[in-house]
């Protein structure tokens, strides 16, 4: 009789996520979906269903050494292979350079599923099942791989390989070599130059008190590989030419070569388990207790959300002239007795991006713990304009009103001749400055924060460095951003520039340059006034020359109107005149909380071209197909991912203004919540558990570039939370 383990199920909530034999069974399906793993500081782990690995990125422990940057791959996977009832059963999946492919461990992978944000698979061997999880500790650079027999009638011997590197997560290495180490798969390969890594260092292995402290000759920080269960032998020897598919796509370096440090053997009974954990901490937590404090972290998200109600949102009834205002009470969207099981998803999720940042105070030089927001997943640090347009969805929408303002405060430090930073570089340097919107997206974040929370303190706190901001755009600061005098319209851009979110450039070819005056950049100055217009009276000060300023915007906000085509122009005052390119920008004239005034005709007309022309079933295309320069796959190298990125590939984060524009034109929040459909269905493919960057603008619309993305997240968020308060 098939013996059965003791171990709780009933314990564990429903997934949101299982997929079972006929994507984990598929060697296609079960590679391109990815898991994803995070520590909140940066760190963070990710790969495969199947196992294999197709990114640079791929590592089960990718720690943040300078956080939350510094991203450095230290274990990249574990092998694991299985003997039963005298049969072999490997579990690993490896593509090789040669073009062969090892291990194949998906044929006994029976089902996959997470468990909150811990990806869980389970194996069939005849009638035993093994199930592992992975996870990563909060706050550490700590990853966890545990192993638990579920049944079985018979001695359950388990093989793992541990392969370590210790490279910059973009890179690949090129080992060198020992002749005797040379891999058999495949021939000499020629790799590119970019983004190569080459090892000169040795690793090695010495005792620790619960297993091996690897370290690799001139890199200063080790890692800790431990085990709960089993003998764990050092091994010394090269595994080479990973042959990297996504990488190979992206037109990058896609041949990698990881070392394998040791091998742990044990066998199971029904019932028992072994945990692996790799860490930069020599003594991490190695019991029950690792999993139960990941487990309570993520119950704690969820039972905050379920307990926030915001207090009172201020309205204002005549956004250009009156300072008159009054208050409603729009019901948290949390208020609804059942949360959807796809939204606990994404509240899980939205916590992912959210990380500590330390930050110094440029006048005390007190160095604090901040916070910030990571744009996306695998690739991307921390960006000014993101992590403002993200902030809401994340922090706001999820009841995570102390995470926003330490964010908040955290930028503030880092303004700069009235702007934010565009990106922090990984290295100790200057950040950049070249985006004209992210510090307007900063007006949005506080108003929305101090609206729900009335913090009058942090903004009087900021209030100084506001006024500051608008000063520097009256006066003009960096790449010609200004103010034009003549119709209060904000105008943006230099040659060699890209400033507005359509960013793409590659060397000197800056693809969408947008240099004049973009309509969604004079929509957000135009709420930024009225923003500072209600700190004020927030605040007892005078606000009669914000409103000023914002009248004067509102007055010659009607050049953006073609009234040939029915939208705005894109940008007009640009050096070739008007553009009329069909692109999703002007949705923000009317999302915006302070949108500038367009007739209701005018709004009707923008939402219903924009639907007809952009919408695809995850998000918008940043072009319409009409177009000469439109673009409908996205893939190849840099000159041409880059000539795609904001020439027709869909973005999933505009679905939010989309829906809130839709929302105010049709007011019809059953019909505004079937746009978020396919991209909560999305949540099944792509990386499991979250939302991607963007899609192909053709059919079938395959996910593309960052697999997690912040904004996306958050945006489906907000719009869910803003059909909701419309239903009530």
């Amino acid at each position: 009789m098939i013996q059965k383990s003791p171990f709780n199920a009933a314990s564990i909530p429903q997934p949101v996520i299982e997929l079972g034999r006929d994507v984990c069974g598929d060697p296609v399906q079960s590679t391109v979906r990815e898991w994803l793993i995070t520590n909140g500081i940066g760190g963070y782990g990710c790969g495969t269903l199947s196992g294999m690995l197709t990114r640079c990125y791929h590592g089960l422990l990718v720690a943040a050494l300078a956080p939350p940057l510094g991203r450095t791959l230290l274990l990249t996977k574990l092998d694991e292979a299985v003997q039963y009832l005298d049969t072999a059963y490997p579990l690993s999946c490896d593509r090789w350079a040669g073009g062969t492919t090892t291990g194949h461990g998906y044929r006994h992978l029976e089902r996959f599923h997470l468990e909150g944000t811990i990806p869980t698979w389970t194996y069939a061997c005849a009638d035993a099942l093994l199930e592992k999880r992975i996870w990563m500790q909060p706050g550490e650079n700590t990853t966890y791989i545990q192993y638990r027999l579920r049944r079985a009638t018979a001695p359950f011997q388990i093989k793992i390989k541990a392969l370590v590197n210790h490279r910059n997560h973009h890179h690949v290495t090129q080992s060198q070599r020992c002749p005797q180490q040379q891999s058999n798969h495949t021939n000499q390969i020629q790799l590119p130059k970019n983004q190569l890594q080459n090892q000169s260092w040795n690793i090695f292995a010495r005792s620790h008190p619960r297993g091996l402290k690897v370290e690799a000759t001139g890199c200063s920080t080790p890692i800790y590989l431990l085990t709960t269960k089993g003998q764990l032998q050092p091994v010394d020897r090269w595994y080479q030419h990973y042959f990297l598919t996504q990488e190979k796509y992206r037109g990058l370096a896609h041949i990698d070569d990881h070392f394998h440090c040791a091998t742990i053997r044990t066998t199971l009974s029904p019932g028992e388990i072994i945990t692996v954990a790799a860490s930069t901490e020599p003594y991490p937590a190695l019991d029950e207790t690792a999993l139960a404090k990941r487990q309570q972290y993520e119950q704690t998200l969820l039972d905050q959300f379920s307990t926030f109600q915001p207090s009172d949102e201020i309205v204002h009834t005549d956004k250009a002239t009156s300072r008159t205002s009054q208050r409603n009470r729009p019901q948290a969207a949390s208020s609804s007795k059942v949360l959807p099981p796809a939204l606990r998803q994404l509240l899980l999720a939205a916590d992912q991006f959210i990380v500590k940042r330390t930050t110094t105070d440029p006048q005390t030089q007190e160095r604090t713990e901040g916070k910030t927001i990571i744009a996306g997943y695998p690739w991307f640090g921390d960006w000014g304009r993101d992590t403002m347009i993200a902030l809401p969805g994340l922090t706001l929408t999820t009841g995570h009103l102390e995470v926003a303002r330490p964010i908040l405060r955290t930028f503030s430090h880092y303004l700069s001749q009235g702007m934010l930073p565009n990106a922090f570089p990984e290295a100790n340097s200057e950040p950049g400055y070249n985006t004209v919107d992210a510090i307007f997206w900063y007006f949005e974040a506080i108003r929305a924060y101090i609206s729900i929370t009335e913090d009058h303190e942090l903004l009087e706190e900021l209030f100084p460095a506001l006024e500051s901001v608008i000063d520097w755009h009256l006066r003009g600061t960096r790449y010609n951003i200004h103010l034009d005098q003549t119709d209060g319209l904000i105008y943006a851009g230099e040659k060699g520039v890209q400033l507005t979110w359509m960013d793409a450039k590659v060397d000197d070819w800056v693809v969408t340059p947008r240099i004049g005056k973009p309509v969604e950049i004079n929509a957000l100055w135009h709420n930024a006034l009225l923003c500072m217009a209600e700190f004020c009276d927030r605040l007892g000060q005078p606000n009669s020359d914000y409103l000023d300023l914002a009248g004067f915007c509102a007055n010659s906000f009607p050049k953006f109107w073609n009234a040939s085509l029915g939208y705005c122009y894109d940008v007009i005052d640009s050096p070739e005149g008007n553009d009329s390119s069909l692109r999703p920008n002007q949705l923000f004239a009317i999302s915006l909380n302070y949108a500038p005034p367009l007739s209701q005709q005018q709004q009707k007309s923008i939402v219903e071209t924009c639907a007809q022309q952009l919408l695809t079933s995850y998000g918008l295309r940043s072009l319409a197909q009409s177009y000469p320069d439109y673009v409908g796959k996205y893939g190849g190298d840099r000159t041409k991912r880059d000539g795609a990125y904001h020439q027709g590939t869909t973005w999933s984060w505009l679905i939010g203004p989309f829906i809130q524009a839709h929302l105010k034109v049709y007011k019809d929040p059953e019909l505004s919540r079937t746009f978020l459909t396919p991209l909560l269905s999305h949540l099944q493919s792509g990386c499991v558990g979250t939302l991607s960057e963007i899609f192909d603008g053709d059919p079938p619309f395959t996910p593309r570039g960052a697999y997690a993305q912040a904004w996306s997240v958050a945006e489906v968020l907000r719009a869910w939370q803003s059909i909701e308060q419309q239903l009530l």
